[in-house]
């Protein structure tokens, strides 16, 4: 008996799913049994634009998958399957698949894959909890502003400090006569050393 070749749907499942695969930052494994059409369509919207939340066959999952060169995701592909393949932040997906999944306990995070290795439950989790991208590059740039203010004083400070005493010889020159020679120089050595000292 002669093997029957795999249905023309099938592959092209195959190969969109392995695209998939091969072009997200991360995926999320999902069972959503017990979920409305209405439910998966409000979830997709809060996952936004970066994730595509896709429901295939465990299967076809698997040869995309195998395809794709990912591997350790087949003890999470039984039951009722759908990824959210993540093209944006790992962090953001994360976030919004939990705040979902408070209001629809039907949702159930099974794990996923991210930088070449199999993620857990509990670590999609620990990256819920994580600060998104953005976040992170804001408390930066905070902490760079604040060391950057801190630099600039203390780069102004010796300009500063010798204005004042080159201000305070003018002053004692003015108040003692002309003074000699020596002394003003002697004075302006001392402002040096000072400024260098700070």
């Amino acid at each position: 008996m002669a093997e029957r070749a795999p249905a023309a749907d099938k592959v092209a499942a195959v190969a969109e799913i392995t695209a998939e695969f091969r072009d997200a930052s991360a995926m999320v494994v999902t069972e959503y049994r017990g979920l409305t059409t209405k439910q998966i369509t409000q979830l997709r919207r809060s996952l936004g634009n970066d994730v595509n939340y896709t429901v295939a066959k465990n299967t076809l999952v698997k040869l995309a998958a195998a395809e794709a060169g990912v591997e350790g995701l087949d003890e999470l592909l039984v039951g009722p399957t759908a990824i959210a393949f993540v093209s944006g932040e790992p962090v953001d997906a994360a976030k919004a698949l939990r705040d979902f999944q408070k209001d629809n306990k039907a949702l159930v995070v099974k794990g996923g894959y991210m930088e070449g290795r199999p993620l857990s439950a509990d670590e999609i989790t620990k990256l819920a909890d994580l600060d998104s991208r953005e976040v992170l590059l804001a408390k930066l740039a905070g902490a760079m502003k604040g060391n950057l203010a801190k630099a600039a004083g203390l780069f102004n400070a010796p300009a500063s400090q010798i204005a004042r005493l080159a201000q305070a010889l003018q002053d004692k020159r003015a108040a003692e006569g002309s003074g000699s020679t020596e002394e003003a120089v002697a004075a302006v050595e001392s402002a040096d050393a000072a400024a260098a000292e700070s």
